[in-house]
């Protein structure tokens, strides 16, 4: 049971490096939606 635990609190690198490139997309069409609203 103790080989299994380091598994369930550390996701694997390739998800976390997922989650952040959809963060990074999230965050940039955010700006662009800000910049549009404000510019216009």
């Amino acid at each position: 049971m103790s080989q299994q635990d380091p598994q369930r609190y550390e996701p694997t690198p390739g998800v976390g490096k997922l989650v952040l490139w959809i963060l990074l997309f999230a965050l940039a069409a955010l700006a662009v939606v800000l910049g549009g609203v404000y510019l216009t």
